[in-house]
């Protein structure tokens, strides 16, 4: 018997994500020469869904009592938690409670999160999306990996992640060499595993530039809600005050303390699209004591209020 995956399209859901994820089964079943994988979609309704670009697709079935995955995923994308209905939740839950392996893709992991089917598990979720994902669900444990797979739980942070995630499904159910010819077939050089970072190449680039700089500025990714001044960075990092400005102004034509500012604007601006949060408790969860501040910070940098921000975030 074929393994039989289940995808559920949520509006707005990632098209790449989704298809890095299914092409990478048509190909193992073209290079074994049968069909070893079968899919099924599904949506919340009973109607084409479209994704983020635009793009429709018409699902085989709407949610109801289908029993026929055996595997299931979860696609989501842009404003994710806006479609997570209570219709949708129930259905995971059904399947989740057959014993059925239930999975996240891209934003995928937030639904899984918002139905319960997280707790207790390691998973990972779209960098994007992760502020929020921490500030709704502070104890699920999540990691910045490109995906996890924790016992029936599968999750992955969605682009081409999608496709290192199958190919270690693939690897693990037919073998490693099925898994490299289909990592081949789409000029994948490198099956990435669940511990490569999604942002690594990010962080190489910074290590080229300077591993001080780098240094820093994972630094200051991990100290967003109580900053630190310029001088307990050079300390941290092992440099002087002033070589620390000579590296940002060189690197990044920016001194240390408007780079850290820019950092903490963006966490901020995240969480405000991400979560229901009010605004103050975003203000102070990105560093700021006085949400006067935060609006003058966040309009100087965005030419727009946070409170406006959070309005057009809800249309």
């Amino acid at each position: 018997m074929p393994r039989r995956v289940g995808f559920l399209l949520l509006p707005q859901f990632s098209m790449l994500s989704f298809t890095t994820a299914l092409e990478p089964m048509r190909a193992a079943n073209r290079l074994w020469g049968r069909t070893l994988y079968a899919w099924r979609l599904y949506a919340p309704k009973a109607e084409p869904v479209s994704a983020s670009n635009g793009l429709t697709l018409l699902p085989d079935a709407p949610l109801g009592n289908d029993r026929w995955a055996d595997l299931l995923f979860v696609c989501g994308g842009l404003d994710v938690h806006r479609h997570c209905g209570s219709d949708t939740l129930r259905w995971l839950n059904r399947q989740a409670g057959r014993g059925i392996p239930v999975g996240g893709i891209a934003a995928g992991p937030y639904v899984l999160a918002q139905a319960g089917l997280l707790r207790g598990y390691r998973c990972t979720i779209h960098w994007e999306n992760l502020p929020g994902f921490a500030e709704r669900f502070p104890a699920i444990d999540v990691t910045e990996n490109v995906f996890e797979i924790d016992r029936g739980r599968y999750t992955c942070s969605g682009g081409t992640a999608a496709l290192d995630m199958l190919c270690y499904l693939i690897a693990e159910e037919h073998g490693r060499e099925l898994a490299a010819a289909v990592s081949a077939q789409f000029i994948h050089d490198r099956l990435r595993t669940p511990g490569d970072q999604q942002r690594q190449a990010f962080e190489l680039e910074l290590m080229r530039k300077s591993p001080k700089l780098a240094s820093a500025i994972r630094v200051m990714a991990s100290n967003v809600e109580h900053p630190l001044t310029a001088g307990e960075i050079a300390a941290r990092v092992g440099v002087s005050v002033r070589h620390l400005e000579r590296l940002f102004r060189k690197h990044e034509q920016h001194t240390p303390q408007r780079y850290y500012l820019g950092l903490r604007l963006q966490h901020a601006r995240r969480l405000l699209w991400q979560t229901g949060l009010p605004v103050m408790s975003v203000a102070l969860a990105a560093g700021f004591r006085s949400q006067s501040h935060f609006t003058k910070c966040y309009r100087e940098q965005f030419e727009i209020t946070p409170q406006r921000e959070r309005l057009a975030s809800l249309e």
